[in-house]
């Protein structure tokens, strides 16, 4: 047998190394990333500010997920908190090019849960989301830290 035998996150982080530097965090290839309101405006003003665009909106889906009401969604969202950040996530949604799961999809549904729901989540695929539970698609806590895992 080798001695050069790798897990199969490992395989997987290898694969979608862009750069790497000896001491510092791998750049990886990202190949899904998931949206919701509430973690996400403070990004979209930052490329706002910077002048940049979404590098690849194809890759990035959005829902509406945490302030979203569970009964009648034909009436207004009551929490003024919760109602600001659905309109301004269809809002950024919109200038970025980004396909969004509004109130009014029938796709739209808990972030953690439509990427393999909707067959987005792929085996062997990087994803990530700002969300607690981006593990939940089968990644390793490995991927959520700031370096490669260990070798």
């Amino acid at each position: 047998m080798s001695g050069n035998l790798k897990t199969l996150s490992e395989k997987v982080w290898d694969s979608h190394i862009v750069y790497d530097e000896p001491g510092a965090p791998s750049l990886l290839y990202i190949d899904l990333h998931l949206v919701h309101e509430v973690t996400s405006p403070q990004a979209f003003q930052g490329l706002r500010e910077r002048g940049l665009k979404v590098r690849r909106p194809d890759l990035t889906i959005a829902t509406t997920d945490h302030s979203t009401p569970t009964t009648d969604r034909t009436l207004p969202i009551v929490d003024p908190i919760a109602a600001k950040q659905v309109k301004q996530l269809e809002l950024n949604c919109r200038d970025f090019g980004i396909t969004c799961y509004d109130l009014r999809s029938s796709h739209q549904g808990i972030v953690h849960v439509i990427g393999p729901e909707l067959g987005l989540t792929q085996p062997g695929a990087t994803v990530v989301c700002g969300d607690s539970h981006t593990a939940t698609h089968g990644a390793s806590a490995r991927w959520l830290s700031a370096s490669a895992p260990a070798k």
